[in-house]
């Protein structure tokens, strides 16, 4: 089982897009190859495989988190399934992951949310999409400054509080503050129960 994420950038046409994409590109480049693994295309659109489907959903926050250091948001969805096709590059390749990321894509603005999953498993995807949608009430809101916390945070997991504040250029207490209004504690605790979930999925 692979994961596949599809997003657009909302109002990317705020911003020329010379200011957003190259550190996109930087952080998917972290997670697979290019064109192979992920691609950005029609300007503003994305999709990217992750092959550890528990990965998916911080995935998919840290590309939100960075977009929101810009004052960006993205609308993304999360397909999980099999790849049993991989062409030389990622829109060439296909199957069940593709097909429910896809599909899911399409229906986001519909149903007014900036990020869900689809699984094939109906109760648990009902259950991830109601705590996404909780979480987004203050996910689709963070700053800037919050958002900058978030994606620190996440690439540099063993840090203390000390050592993040010198990479943000912030003392201890204001790193404490950024954290609390992120509401990071939560973020993880959502991210490590979708890790359970989509372990017991896999097995």
């Amino acid at each position: 089982m692979i994961s596949i994420i599809t997003g657009d950038i909302i109002n990317s046409r705020k911003l020329p897009s010379a200011i957003w994409i190259d550190g996109l590109k930087e952080l998917l480049n972290t997670k697979g190859k290019n064109p192979s693994e992920w691609e950005i295309y029609r300007g503003d659109e994305f999709q990217i495989e992750i092959t550890n489907p528990e990965e998916a959903l911080l995935t998919a926050l840290q590309i939100k988190a960075y977009l929101k250091t810009l004052k960006l948001d993205a609308r993304m969805s999360i397909g999980f399934g099999d790849k049993t096709y991989s062409g030389a590059t990622i829109s060439e390749s296909n199957e069940t992951a593709f097909v429910r990321s896809g599909e899911l894509f399409e229906t986001l603005k519909k149903l007014k949310t900036t990020l869900a999953i689809n699984s094939g498993t109906s109760d648990l995807d009902t259950e991830i999409n109601l705590m996404l949608r909780l979480g987004l009430t203050f996910m689709d809101n963070w700053l800037a400054q919050s958002a900058e916390f978030i994606v620190v945070s996440m690439a540099n997991k063993m840090l203390s509080q000390e050592e993040i504040g010198t990479k943000l250029g912030i003392n201890q207490a204001a790193v404490s503050r950024r954290r609390k209004r992120a509401q990071f504690d939560l973020v993880l605790e959502l991210d490590n129960h979708f890790r359970k979930k989509i372990k017991n999925l896999r097995v």
